[in-house]
């Protein structure tokens, strides 16, 4: 019998009626033939509540404690589906990640995945089961509870599919598979029947909420094919799988953009070797995630560095910023956390030129400053200001005649 592992996300969970649906899916899969493993969410809202109540107590809560909290939402809707699923008859078990044995590195409430031990995984399969992983957490080697980001459950499925060997991971979502840009700001966006991985990467990294992208990466180094679907119809979705010459034959595969951004800049650091690696060095050690950066023309043996991190780094960063002033000699710091970050991303920049430059005309003829560039092989992003986001959007699409 095949494995299938299918992954059901918050709002695919998100009431009684909602995992009643989502266990006749599974059902299904199961009567085809399938050895089925799912992994689930916590019910949409769930963690964002459990947040909220800590962040009551403390505007800065504990890490490791924070993870004992959250971890707890995706055990919640896998115990109700197993109860879903042995109600209408069909063997089922749940397990949190100690049970299944999936280890993670240290770093809580981003922590990354470092091996999977299936056996227990594979005994309930073989005893006929239908297996229940709770998405999103892990355990170190000391058994301490991890979770792994926003997104996380999305990875648990995608590395749970590559340690028992099955072909395809479905990831079942709200949406119907991956849009060209969100259709909620462009109507007219049209959906992708596949995608190669390197453009979904680039596309999970920019802001595009479908996948988390290191289960893009996970996917992509051992060749599991994720097929986007949405569970609330039976409609094709989009697959993400190796990129072949009719991938390569299209120019853009989609413009995305990411709200969780924050601008800082250090001013007048010492323009000298060593001196960039001292900053970014100091904030890798607090685990910071540092996307964008560009330093300015140097003046007078100084010169400004701007750099962008996520909005739940933020007030690490500011603490870490004041370390970093001091011990570098810099005049001072300021964040800006209006911001917003656009990309377009296509596979067939490698061949074309003009690409950024159509882009950055979109973008002026809207009257919309550009911050800050950063390109890849196959993507260019700009950091613009928050409130300008889905005109940008908007124009850039035009600007491809995506539609």
């Amino acid at each position: 019998m095949e494995i299938l592992v299918q992954k059901y996300g918050g709002t695919s969970v998100g009431s009684i009626e909602r995992i009643k649906k989502v266990a006749e899916r599974v059902i299904e899969a199961k009567n085809e033939g399938n050895n089925v493993v799912v992994i689930v969410s916590a019910m949409s809202g769930e963690t964002d509540k459990l947040i909220g109540m800590a962040k009551e107590i403390t505007k800065d809560p504990n890490y490791r404690e924070l993870d004992m909290l959250i971890s707890t939402g995706e055990q919640i809707s896998g115990a109700l589906l197993a109860i879903a699923l042995n109600a209408k008859g069909y063997e089922a078990i749940s397990l949190t990640a100690s049970q299944v044995k999936l280890y993670t590195d240290i770093s809580h409430t981003k922590a990354k995945i470092t091996k999977i031990v299936p056996e227990r995984l594979l005994k309930e399969l073989e005893r006929g089961k239908i297996v229940i992983v709770a998405g999103f957490q892990g355990i170190t080697e000391e058994s301490e509870i991890t979770t792994l980001g926003r997104g996380g459950s999305d990875t648990t499925a995608v590395a749970i599919a590559v340690s028992l060997g099955a072909r395809i991971c479905e990831i079942y979502t709200d949406v119907d598979g991956v849009y060209m840009a969100d259709p909620r700001i462009v109507v007219e966006a049209k959906k992708l029947e596949r995608i190669s991985y390197e453009e979904m990467l680039e596309l999970a990294s920019s802001g595009a909420k479908v996948l988390q992208s290191r289960s893009v990466e996970f996917a992509k180094k051992y060749g599991v094919i994720i097929h986007v679907r949405s569970s609330f119809d039976k409609s094709k979705g989009t697959l993400i799988m190796e990129g072949g010459k009719k991938m390569e034959e299209i120019l853009v595969s989609g413009v995305t953009y990411d709200k969780n951004q924050v601008k800082i800049t250090i001013f007048e650091i010492l323009d000298q070797p060593g001196i960039a690696a001292k900053v970014f060095s100091k904030l890798a050690e607090k685990n910071i995630n540092v996307d964008m950066i560009i330093q300015s023309a140097g003046k007078d043996m100084k010169n400004n560095i701007s750099f962008t991190v996520t909005r739940e780094d933020l007030n690490l960063t500011i603490e870490t910023m004041k370390e970093i002033t001091k011990e570098v000699k810099a005049q001072g710091f300021e964040y800006d956390d209006q911001v917003a970050k656009v990309s377009l991303v296509g596979i067939g920049m490698r061949s074309h030129s003009g690409i950024a430059s159509s882009m950055f005309q979109a973008l002026a003829l809207e009257g919309i400053n550009i911050e800050m560039i950063s390109t890849s092989e196959i993507k260019v992003s700009c950091v613009i200001k928050e409130s300008q986001t889905e005109r940008a959007v908007k124009a850039i699409y035009k600007a491809f005649n995506l539609a």
